[in-house]
This record gives structure tokens, C-alpha cells and sequence, in this order.
């Protein structure tokens, strides 16, 4: 009897550490888009904590690269730049963690796995090399956030949202403007 309770007991621990680890394993980013689809399906909201969710990875994405350049760039100017994106992307992360508490919105807590391989495949880069790869994912990130953000700033049904989306926008224009600056100056 005693081996059937252990026995038991055993396999109920293995089935409920793989149920907890699947969870684990899932994209952070997908948890929270999953959660806020249950709180928000069927509201006008829906596409704007998906905008939410979406800026949060991304506000993640441009500090843990801003941080890595910091390390890993050679020119001054690149280190310089990450710094930057340290600096005005914790604060915007900051103020959107604020704003998605205030709405109940669920933001994922850490990179998206499309960004972790992202930032993986950079961070084994070194030299000059480093640099024109950060450089260029920069331009293609910061290009396709400003898309993002100019329809939220437009499109959003809560005008918080919206409100903050726009607000970004000079940053991110300046951002942009800085790195293809870099870009050019560095090929």
C-alpha cells in the first residue's frame, strides 16, 4: 500500500512540475497577450493592449541593447547612442508600466523569444562588426516602432493609450534620426 501512496505521490509531483514547467517555457509576451485577451475580448480595447504589450517588448528590447552597446560597441558614439536608449526607453517603460496597471493590462515580464534571438544573435558579435549590426537593427526597429506608435496615436479607443503612443513619437523620430546619423557616419 505504502508503495502505491508513494507511487502516487511521485507521479502527481512529476505531472504538476510539468504542468508549471510548460507555462515556464511559454513566450512572455504571448502570456500577456493571452491574459489580457480574456480581461479585454469583446471591448474596443483589445487592439490597444495588444499596442501596450507590443510597445512593452519593444521598450524592453531598446534598454537590454541600449545596455549591451554600452559593453560592446567600439565607437564612442555607438556607446553614447545605447546610452541614450537606456535612458529615454526606462523611462517610457516606466511610464507605460504605470498606465497598463492603471487599465489592468498584463505586460509580459520579460523579451519576447523573436527579441531574446534577436538579442542573442548581437550580443555574440564583437568589434566593428557589433557596431554596424547594432546600428542596423536599430534603424529597422526604431522605423517600424514609429509605424506602431503613429497608429496608436491615431487609432487607439483609449485616449490614455493614444495619448502616450503620440507622446513617444518625438523620441523615437529622434532616436531614429541619430542612429541613421551613426550609420552613415560609420560605414
Amino acid at each position: 500500500m505504502k508503495k502505491i501512496t508513494l507511487s502516487a505521490l511521485f507521479l502527481a509531483s512529476i505531472l504538476t512540475f510539468s504542468a508549471c514547467n510548460s507555462s515556464e517555457n511559454k513566450d512572455s509576451k504571448e502570456v500577456a497577450e493571452d491574459q489580457n485577451e480574456q480581461k479585454f475580448d469583446d471591448t474596443k480595447l483589445e487592439d490597444d493592449t495588444e499596442f501596450v504589450v507590443a510597445a512593452a517588448d519593444g521598450g524592453m528590447f531598446e534598454v537590454q541593447l541600449g545596455e549591451l552597446a554600452e559593453k560592446n560597441a567600439v565607437s564612442k558614439d555607438v556607446k553614447d547612442f545605447g546610452s541614450m536608449l537606456v535612458k529615454d526607453h526606462s523611462k517610457a517603460n516606466d511610464e507605460l508600466k504605470t498606465l497598463a496597471a492603471q487599465k489592468n493590462i498584463t505586460l509580459p515580464a520579460a523579451l519576447s523569444e523573436d527579441k531574446q534571438k534577436k538579442y542573442n544573435d548581437l550580443a555574440e558579435k564583437k568589434g566593428k562588426d557589433f557596431d554596424k549590426a547594432y546600428l542596423s537593427l536599430m534603424v529597422d526597429d526604431h522605423k517600424m516602432d514609429i509605424k506602431e506608435f503613429e497608429e496608436a496615436s491615431k487609432d487607439a479607443k483609449d485616449a490614455e493609450v493614444k495619448s502616450w503612443a503620440a507622446g513617444k513619437l518625438p523620441t523615437l523620430n529622434h532616436h531614429l534620426e541619430t542612429v541613421q546619423n551613426l550609420k552613415d557616419k560609420l560605414k
